[in-house]
């Protein structure tokens, strides 16, 4: 029975060590990616379930790319989604008993992200009330506002100047103790941002951005945060800098291209964005084919990412045109169109060998949100984490509350 409670105390660090040893167990799962692969190494050993998986539809794949756990598979599937399910189950976080903005404060904010805001800032459950609102690469300042619309004093901190003037506009028209400032929040001179009397804010700023603000607003001794982790891939180095002392000393290494795993996860996408990332992937992995035998060399070969216009090419045209960037031999004549067939069947096969390792995403990245909350833990703070809104607003729906609590002895 998944677990309905936020994550806290002593059941971080269990389930961060139940999501380790899962992760390392099934390492041949999850690690080899299909697009790359024209067979994986898994499949000789669960035969009928890759067989099973390769008879599949693009449409058939598509139903159950957001709940691949729900999929009736061959084995080992089924008791793999299991407890994907179990281990991967952090409740959501209590509403706070709080007032909202008003509504007028959703102006210029699109639908979406005031939605997202809303549910953000319901669940900051402090014990001592935040004096000051700091807002980490708060872009307008939307999230900020949206605290400080009952008078308490804001920060936001943004990289683009433009933003930072548009922000600074829409919180003096608001009449709010509001100030917008330019700020790399990567810079050395960020740290002198930040004091103790911050409680700092973050929601989805991308791997070393939010890496940064639990560095910085621990060693400034912020009694509080609220950090909302999004795009764990965005780091510095090819591989994973584990921050808590169970992660170091665990035996999995992740690198960049694992990272990506947790975000491979679609459910905001338009159709019409949807359909041109098909034909895309579907126009690459024909190409993959075409590359293997203009080369000689039966392995995956990376392309740069195109220009949507290329999906507007004869078939043809786009792959000796690609051919041709990557310096490869001009292609001979050939049926262009049964390449191109090929290509969508490969992305059907593709999508659905991605089940598998899509079962793998929301544990994996319980892992990274759990080595956060630790190394929080390890820096003196009491850590929530918790579901703050459904996944179909956003897949990065885990909210992360820090707090220092002191105790006050009396005689």
């Amino acid at each position: 029975m998944p677990d309905a409670l936020p994550l806290s105390g002593p059941r971080l660090l269990e389930r961060f060590r139940a999501l380790d040893d899962f992760l390392l167990a099934h390492q041949d799962l999850w690690r080899p990616r299909p697009f790359n692969l024209l067979q994986l190494p898994w499949e000789a050993r669960h035969a009928e379930l890759a067989a099973w998986l390769r008879r599949r539809t693009l449409e058939d794949a598509e139903a159950a790319h957001n709940h691949p756990e729900q999929l009736a598979a061959p084995a080992p599937f089924d008791a793999l989604a299991a407890t994907s399910l179990a281990l991967s189950e952090a409740g959501a976080l209590p509403s706070a008993d709080q007032e909202q903005a008003p509504e007028h404060f959703a102006v210029d904010v699109p639908g979406r992200k005031w939605q997202q805001i809303r549910h953000f800032a319901s669940r900051l459950q402090f014990a001592t009330p935040p004096a000051h609102w700091l807002d980490w690469c708060a872009g307008k300042g939307h999230l900020g506002r949206a605290l400080a619309h009952d008078g308490t004093p804001l920060t936001c901190l943004e990289y683009d100047a433009g933003l930072v003037a548009a922000g600074q506009a829409l919180s003096d028209r608001l009449q709010l103790a509001a100030e917008h400032r330019l700020q790399d929040v990567l810079a050395a001179d960020a740290a002198d941002r930040l004091d103790a009397r911050h409680t700092p804010l973050a929601l989805h700023a991308c791997g070393e951005l939010h890496v940064r603000l639990l560095q910085l607003a621990s060693a400034a001794g912020c009694r509080q945060l609220a950090v909302a982790p999004c795009c764990y891939n965005r780091i510095d180095s090819e591989d994973y800098r584990p921050l808590s002392a169970a992660a170091r000393t665990s035996p999995l290494r992740l690198s960049r291209d694992d990272l990506r795993l947790p975000l491979s996860e679609t459910v905001t996408a338009s159709a019409r964005v949807r359909r041109q990332r098909d034909q895309s992937m579907a126009r690459r992995l024909a190409f993959d084919l075409l590359q293997r035998e203009l080369r000689g060399v039966d392995a995956y070969l990376p392309t740069p990412s195109l220009p949507v216009a290329w999906l507007q090419k004869d078939f043809a045209d786009y792959c000796r045109e690609l051919a041709a960037l990557k310096e490869l031999p001009a292609p001979a004549p050939r049926d262009w169109q049964a390449l191109e067939a090929r290509g969508w069947q490969r992305l059907a096969e593709v999508r659905n060998l991605e089940l598998p390792r899509a079962l793998f995403r929301r544990p994996l990245e319980l892992w990274l949100l759990l080595d956060r909350a630790l190394y929080l833990e390890e820096q003196g703070y009491q850590v929530r984490l918790g579901r703050f809104c459904a996944p179909q607003l956003t897949p990065r729906n885990h909210l992360l509350l820090a707090e220092r609590v002191t105790h006050s002895s009396c005689g």
